[in-house]
């Protein structure tokens, strides 16, 4: 199993990046898929699930709601995480996770075993 990010770098504040997390080693499809991200010197934070087979169903964090969009493109085994309006404060390390997290509560912080896959990360910094 293996997810590899891509797409991240330098934008200024209301900018806009496109992530993209390309997965191998599994049945794609099969899989709900989850962006996590951690801020420089804090945890990590759930920022968006998108459900397995037609990615229909998406949630988000409430700080990233209408900003950003996560979509899944089985055929290419990968999933994506649209941002927009970016904000200093989105600034730090986005990881792509296989799998849903236990609870979609506003206290939920993420753990290394909650998902049975993570990538690499892709650095964001927002920053003018």
């Amino acid at each position: 199993v293996q997810l590899v990010e891509s797409g991240g770098g330098l934008v200024q504040p209301g900018g806009s990046l496109r992530l993209s997390c390309l997965a191998s080693g599994f049945t794609f499809e099969d899989y709900a898929m989850t962006w996590v991200r951690q801020a420089p010197g804090k945890g990590l934070e759930w920022v968006s699930t998108i459900n397995w087979k037609t990615g229909s169903s998406t949630l988000y964090a409430e700080s990233m709601e209408g900003r950003f969009t996560v979509s899944r493109d089985n055929a290419k085994n990968t999933v994506y995480l649209q941002m927009n309006s970016l904000k200093p404060e989105d600034t730090g390390v986005y990881y792509c996770a296989r799998g849903a997290p236990p609870n979609y509560r506003g206290t939920y912080v993420p753990r290394s075993v909650d998902f049975a896959a993570w990538g690499q990360g892709t650095q964001v910094t927002v920053s003018s």
